[in-house]
């Protein structure tokens, strides 16, 4: 039987067990407003252009000791991370794949999962080096 104040403590906080993480997750910065992010990790180290093929593709990023995050309009909706859901930098394909499992896809030079119990169509992507090493780890709203 579990103890009086761990049953009414559980239902306060609902969002700290999903499939992508805890309340922390880094799933959850995906939404942030500029606001939210000046109080979460204050002011950014840098601020720079990501230029993408289109000019539609065209990003600001917000750079943190924590990751990249990327702007549209005023809100997050692509993180850059060296680490997340228990994969790092540096880490093997091979460890990439046994820790997502058949949920997962290699694609060229990446790895691809869908992260199916986000607020929006969300997808983790790994981007590997050429000895197959994780570069870096973007989670992103694949409706963008």
């Amino acid at each position: 039987m579990l103890p009086l104040w761990l049953v009414i403590i559980i239902p306060l906080w609902p969002q700290a067990e999903t499939e992508t993480g805890g309340a922390d997750a880094p799933v959850l910065y995906i939404g942030l407003t500029l606001t939210d992010l000046y109080q979460r990790f204050g002011v950014p180290q840098s601020v720079c252009a990501s230029r993408g093929l289109e000019v539609w593709q065209d990003d600001v990023v917000f750079v943190y000791a924590q990751g990249d995050f990327y702007i549209y309009r005023d809100r997050v909706w692509q993180v850059g991370l060296k680490g997340a859901m228990g994969i790092k930098a540096g880490d093997s394909r091979d460890m990439v794949s046994l820790i997502f499992g058949s949920k997962g896809e290699n694609r060229g030079n990446s790895f691809f999962c869908s992260l199916n119990d986000a607020a929006w169509p969300m997808m983790l992507r790994c981007d590997f080096d050429k000895d197959d090493k994780v570069q870096v780890i973007f989670i992103y709203r694949t409706d963008f």
